[in-house]
């Protein structure tokens, strides 16, 4: 346990890194440092308590940093192709969402047309029994008379009925 004074070159070669690595490893451990008479730094360092495993030059990582360049460009490459396949999921939903609407405009315009229908065959059936009932309750001229209005007016909302269909 013995206190050591050094210099960033010393520290690197006993700790075998280089003087910028033992100059980064006293900053990081927050060693104190001093300037010797000719300007250098000094480190108070006790070697004991240092615990540093030097890591291989870059150089030996060169061929990683190559496999994980190549990685990268593949991965852009996939992310490429899944914003294509995305981009054309995007467009089959919005053209089937179009088509959803148009199909529930049709299916309600349809449904407005079928009660309409319902409607004007109830109100026709409604007249229809009213004039059997009008034949079968007497045959007088006065009746008769009122029965050809009818059946006049029952023709005519008959065709008024035809157009409206025909229109919409």
């Amino acid at each position: 346990m013995s206190v050591e004074i050094l210099t960033y070159a010393d520290l690197g070669a006993r700790l075998n890194i280089s003087a910028a690595a033992a100059r980064s490893l006293a900053r990081r451990l927050r060693l104190p440092r001093s300037l010797s008479d000719d300007g250098k730094a000094l480190v108070s360092v006790d070697l004991a308590e240092v615990r540093h495993t030097p890591q291989p030059p870059a150089g030996h990582r060169a061929g990683e940093a190559a496999q994980l360049r190549a990685l990268v460009v593949t991965l852009q490459s996939e992310v490429a192709q899944l914003d294509a396949r995305a981009a054309g999921h995007r467009a089959d939903f919005e053209h089937e969402r179009e088509r959803a609407d148009r199909l529930m405009a049709e299916l309600l315009q349809a449904t407005a047309e079928t009660k309409a229908a319902r409607e004007a065959t109830a109100r026709l059936e409604g007249e229809v029994a009213a004039l059997r009932t009008a034949l079968r309750t007497g045959s007088s001229d006065e009746n008769h008379g009122h029965s050809a209005r009818r059946v006049g007016h029952l023709a005519a909302s008959l065709v008024e009925a035809d157009r409206k269909a025909a229109r919409g």
